[in-house]
């Protein structure tokens, strides 16, 4: 299979704090994986190297863009990994609360606008026709999310579960290849879950999307994940299908146990 994420040996120290030891993670083409771990394994800490946020200890890191090239994150800043085709959601909602709905698909565009300040006072016939072009593919996005008809809300007034998919439909406006997802069910009841987990279907086969998640609901993670990575400590502990990791004596003595909590 074609990889569209290649993590070798990756390391975060923080002062005197390992957060991520010798970490390996490959995630390939239309894909869907979780990672997994108690809160402090280093889950959040791991979005945030690949993603440009932290500039990792060492190890490297590869996205494989859909043109078959491979490009090495290391030293890029987020904007530029995000062009490239990584776009993420947060654990806690980011978006614009004083802004339309539609308003906060249209920033993810942003990206994949070339019209500049000047080209913006000039109202020129290009720029017209990309902010239409905007306006276009994101209201689409809003249709996939199910969030076409409150287009026009401030974003603040959406129910917790429709801020939660707007996220996503934001993310999905930068055109990835890869889509990271940091607890997208935090908060949400099982029925909000349900469409949740079929949206994210939905999305990898529409969009050819591979989808790397952080999750604490297990029933989520075994039902939707191809693969599925554990963490303990900001080591690497298991990976495997979710048959295997459901068997794993170290897993299942480690995260799911009792309290059936990741």
């Amino acid at each position: 299979m074609e990889a569209v994420l290649e993590v070798k040996d990756l390391i975060q120290d923080f002062g005197g704090l390992r957060a991520l030891n010798e970490v390996d993670l490959t995630i390939n083409k239309k894909e869907i994986v979780a990672l997994i771990g108690p809160n402090g394994a280093g889950k959040t800490t791991f979005f945030n190297c690949i993603t440009g946020i932290y500039t990792p200890t060492s190890g490297t890191m590869f996205l494989r863009t859909p043109d078959g090239a491979a490009h090495a994150l290391n030293g890029m800043k987020t904007h530029q990994i995000t062009a490239l085709g990584m776009a993420r959601t947060f654990q806690n909602i980011r978006l614009f609360p004083e802004m339309t709905v539609l308003e906060n698909v249209m920033i993810g565009r942003h990206c994949h606008t070339k019209a500049g300040i000047l080209q913006a006072l000039l109202r020129d016939r290009a720029t017209v026709a990309e902010e239409q072009d905007t306006v276009d593919r994101s209201y689409a996005l809003l249709e996939t999310v199910h969030l076409a008809e409150y287009w026009d809300e401030t974003a603040k007034n959406l129910p917790y579960g429709a801020q939660r998919r707007l996220e996503i439909a934001r993310a999905m406006a930068t055109e990835p290849c890869l889509l990271l997802l940091d607890e997208p069910a935090a908060g949400m009841n099982p029925q909000e879950t349900l469409e949740l987990k079929r949206l994210i279907l939905s999305l990898r086969e529409t969009h050819d999307l591979a989808v790397l998640l952080i999750e604490h609901d297990m029933s989520m993670v075994m039902s939707l994940s191809d693969r599925i990575y554990v963490m303990q400590y900001g080591s690497p502990i298991a990976s495997g299908t979710p048959e295997e990791i459901s068997k794993n004596p170290e897993v299942i003595k480690a995260y799911l146990g009792e309290s059936g909590n990741a």
